[in-house]
């Protein structure tokens, strides 16, 4: 009897303990990246009255004699799956869909977290508004020109400095696509000036000096007196001023402005050279073309490559079909001064800096953690987790590498916390509360009469 009084105290301490799972997880039912608790039950070793014996010939088996001693609590788990998405329209908050954890700094020690409500410090560094804790990843390295992110170096803190400089990029690329209309007149030698321009096509496009200062660069094409042929005449407008470059081809030293380009029976790019036999037939196709900068001290010239395709081509190359001339430059890599005004997050993780320029910069990355046992992690406060022994290594790397999901900028992860399931899970733990308590008061009362029997 002593028994069923110890098994419902058991019962009741343990119902109890769920109890408060269940509380705290009604009580966080709102709070951004948190995941939810699970109790799960065990019984408890049972004392063994009688063995259990084997057949014999003349009677069967008898099984074992057993009484419980109760329940305990077998697991606390926390359940780490994916709760729904708030947008926010906040561009410095995030939410990861599908797995992997964001990673937080403070000093030497580290914690993981899905609560993406992050904000910028009066450094510029990326960090959790709410803690302080710098959200980790990988700063980019400007490389020739290029902004290098390796995401096999060690992570460090996020600096996004809004103001900074950009330093003004002299053009050393200038790329050219589309089409010349094959059904452009060929114009005589004696012909009016009107009437060379309805024989021509002309594309302009800003270039930039080491200064920043910016220049147009103009390229006229004109029908050649050869079939499938065209002659590509280069000037940089600076101001009022036009400036003669020199373009070189197949050969160096060259002082005139004029190539000859052309074209396939197809319509695709063959061939490029100046107005003597050497020219370019294979490969990538491309112009060189210095000019002299304006108010440089001393002779500095400016060098640049216009690139017109690869040979036979039809995609981000020059063509010739019988269609309206629509050849432009499409982009050139140089730049003048501008300042950080902004920034943008996009599904990788990649911190995209936007400059007054027009430049648009990668700046950072940020890095995700997954684990073997996410079950394994400990909670630390403040919807943090700990590594432990059991969650195995955090394994880091950008998003969508490993398993690891994707960054929603502009949202947060909600709790995974159903409301329904834990009242459900409340009337169930409430009611197996009572009948642990039902337990304890019934061998009371058979305790109670024990004791009277002597009267």
């Amino acid at each position: 009897m002593m028994r069923s009084l110890f098994s419902g105290v058991a019962g009741l301490q343990n119902h109890q303990t769920r109890m408060d799972v269940l509380g705290n997880n009604i009580a966080n039912v709102n709070t951004i990246g948190f995941k939810k608790g699970r109790v799960t039950f065990q019984d408890m070793l049972s004392q063994t009255i009688a063995g259990a014996a084997r057949p014999r010939e003349d009677v069967g088996g008898v099984n074992p004699k057993q009484v419980g001693l109760g329940m305990t609590i077998a697991a606390i788990d926390t359940l780490h799956s994916q709760g729904s998405l708030q947008t926010t329209g906040n561009m410095t908050d995030l939410a990861i869909q599908g797995e992997g954890m964001f990673v937080l700094s403070e000093g030497d020690k580290q914690y993981y977290t899905r609560a993406g409500a992050f904000g910028i410090d009066s450094q510029g560094v990326l960090v959790n508004q709410a803690t302080g804790l710098r959200v980790q990843g990988w700063q980019a390295e400007r490389i020739e020109g290029q902004d290098i992110i390796n995401t096999a170096a060690p992570i460090g803190n996020i600096a996004i400095p809004l103001g900074t400089k950009e330093q003004a990029t002299a053009t050393t690329e200038v790329y050219l696509q589309s089409n010349l209309d094959k059904r452009l007149e060929l114009i005589g030698g004696d012909a009016t000036d009107l009437d060379r321009q309805k024989g021509t096509w002309t594309t302009t496009f800003g270039i930039f000096d080491s200064f920043g200062n910016e220049h147009t660069l103009q390229i006229g094409f004109q029908r050649s007196e050869l079939p499938n042929q065209w002659l590509a005449t280069v000037n940089i407008i600076s101001e009022d001023e036009t400036i003669i470059p020199d373009v070189s081809i197949a050969t160096e030293g060259r002082n005139e402005n004029t190539f000859r380009i052309a074209f396939d029976n197809l319509g695709a790019l063959q061939s490029i050279g100046d107005n003597e036999v050497d020219q370019l037939i294979t490969g990538a196709l491309q112009a060189e073309v210095s000019f002299a900068v304006p108010g440089a001290t001393g002779d500095l010239r400016q060098t640049f490559n216009l690139n017109l395709g690869e040979v036979g081509s039809y995609t981000e190359s020059l063509t010739q079909f019988a269609e309206s001339s629509s050849s432009k430059i499409v982009r050139q890599n140089g730049n003048g001064m501008g300042f950080l005004e902004s920034f943008r997050i996009d599904q990788s993780g990649t911190v995209a800096g936007v400059f007054s320029n027009g430049v648009n910069r990668s700046l950072a990355q940020l890095a995700l953690a997954s684990f073997s046992n996410p079950g394994g992690l400990e909670k630390s406060g403040e919807t943090n987790f700990i590594f432990t022994n059991n969650s195995g290594a955090a394994n880091i790397g950008a998003s969508g590498t490993a398993g690891k999901g994707k960054i929603v900028s502009g949202s947060l992860e909600m709790s995974n916390v159903d409301l329904a399931e834990q009242f459900t899970d409340m009337i169930v733990t409430q009611r197996g509360f009572q009948a642990n308590s039902r337990t304890i008061t019934t061998s009371d009362q058979m305790l109670q009469e024990l004791l009277q029997l002597k009267r």
